[in-house]
């Protein structure tokens, strides 16, 4: 995707194993390959760095390149607990780098009309599930907490990021569900409580089957999201005396491109957050998940 863009290039990969980032590399037309990523970091030609590692690494890996004064852009969630991702946007706020949550959801064009179509009126509930049945594993990453396992992080950060997207921060959190034999969370079923009684009902599971669809009801409209609601190709529109709308998404609009290009172009203007994905909301989405694995006692 960064290497399709007009402008861009990728000019370094970097992984503990550098076998695997040379064919990698390779793959991506004869880019440097590290074996560490301080090396990636300290690299003169490279202006930003993707973040895609397990979640328990974003902080050191993204230290790393703050400290060498490259932008970043680090894949959900920022981090793999509060009190990380609270000391990785004060780093880069200090440092005056650019970092970014890669959230892609955000820049989906579907999502970002629940937003800004007035017909919605006033969102009362967002109901979200994402959930697939994964057999134990401890030596798995979704399953050892030293990786940052478990659902809420690595599923149900998607609800839970699209409840605050439309909702914000809510008054109560409600919590049920089970931990895993390794103690991470397996499951956790979700209520949010919002001023007024606006309501958010999440659902996030490695044990079940989900839909993994959104459903989003305003005082005019419901929008029906098809799975995977996170990266949305289709949404139908509805309500009283409107006719279904079905709204497609353009392939060249997907989110991926959309956070790429706001790199780039925070780069190009001299911005250190996105007005698209905002580290303060990264902060918020992350203040929830770690209530709820709190209240579900998940290591």
């Amino acid at each position: 995707m960064i290497a399709s863009e007009p402008g861009m290039r990728v000019a370094a990969v970097g992984s503990r194993d550098v076998g695997r980032a040379a064919a990698l590399a390779a793959d991506l037309g004869g880019a440097k390959a590290y074996g560490s990523y301080a090396e990636l970091c300290a690299d003169p030609d490279v202006e930003a760095v993707y973040v895609a590692t397990p979640h328990a690494q974003h902080l050191r890996v993204a230290e790393l390149a703050i400290a060498e004064g490259k932008a970043v852009l680090c894949e959900k969630p920022l981090t793999a607990s509060l009190a990380d991702a609270e000391r990785l946007v004060k780093l880069a706020r200090e440092a005056g780098v650019f970092l970014m949550e890669a959230m892609w959801m955000r820049f989906n064009p579907l999502v970002r009309r629940l937003a800004t179509d007035e017909r919605f009126g006033t969102i009362r509930s967002v109901q979200a599930t994402f959930g697939f049945p994964l057999a134990f594993d401890a030596t798995h990453r979704l399953w050892d907490p030293a990786t940052g396992g478990g659902t809420v992080l690595d599923l149900g950060v998607y609800p839970i990021a699209l409840a605050h997207f439309l909702l914000g921060v809510p008054e109560e959190i409600h919590v049920t569900g089970s931990l895993a034999p390794s103690g991470v969370d397996a499951e956790a079923g979700i209520l949010l409580t919002y001023p007024g009684g606006a309501r958010a009902l999440l659902d996030t599971s490695l044990l079940s089957p989900m839909a993994n669809a959104a459903t989003i009801v305003g005082t005019g409209l419901r929008a029906d999201i098809d799975a995977p609601f996170w990266a949305p190709s289709r949404m139908v529109l509805r309500g009283p005396g409107v006719e279904p709308e079905e709204h497609l998404l353009d392939p060249a609009q997907g989110g991926y491109e959309g956070q790429v290009r706001e790199v780039a172009a925070a780069l190009a203007e001299g911005r250190t957050e996105s007005a698209i994905m905002p580290l303060d909301d990264s902060l918020a989405v992350m203040r929830v998940m770690e209530e709820v694995r709190a209240r579900l006692g998940a290591l």
